[in-house]
């Protein structure tokens, strides 16, 4: 009878750590998925509100949902590669991050960012850092990062 009591103890214990490891991992993820405000990191200023999802094809996607210059409502990408399905097509509206992968617990990759001031794409890596989205492009070794706000 004790050993029959002891392994249930030991059955629940282990699944009590099991449950509360479960837990912990889900409340310590972070996730880049929401509405972010972008922020120029040259001026400081807001620019627009990207919304970024997870596509049913596992990867991460963002798209601009609101421009802050009233001036900018109608703008297109005639700066992107012709060859670009972006090109000339409305900013608002226009995917800007594309086929991002989770690769670690804060941070994804191997996907894409297009700047439509300037029409250029970089490779992306995304992390949050705090409440804050990091967002950074890369051309070869060279690269820039903004720091994105959450979005109401």
């Amino acid at each position: 009878m004790s050993t029959k009591f002891n392994l249930r103890a030991i059955f629940k214990t282990v699944m009590v750590i099991i449950i509360f490891a479960l837990i912990g991992q889900n409340a310590y993820s972070q996730t880049i998925v929401g509405k972010w405000k972008t922020i120029d990191d040259e001026t400081g200023e807001a620019k627009s509100i990207v919304q970024i999802w997870k596509a049913e094809d596992g990867m991460f996607y963002g798209k601009v949902m609101k421009l802050f210059d009233p001036k900018k409502q109608e703008s297109v990408c005639d700066k992107c590669d012709p060859s670009d399905t972006r090109y000339n097509q409305k900013v608002l509206g226009m995917k800007v991050i594309m086929g991002m992968k989770k690769t670690g617990a804060n941070e994804w990759t191997d996907g894409t960012i297009l700047d439509p001031n300037n029409g250029k794409v970089y490779k992306c890596k995304l992390f949050v850092e705090g409440k804050n989205l990091r967002v950074r492009g890369y051309i070869a070794f060279l690269y820039r990062t903004q720091s994105w706000l959450p979005a109401e």
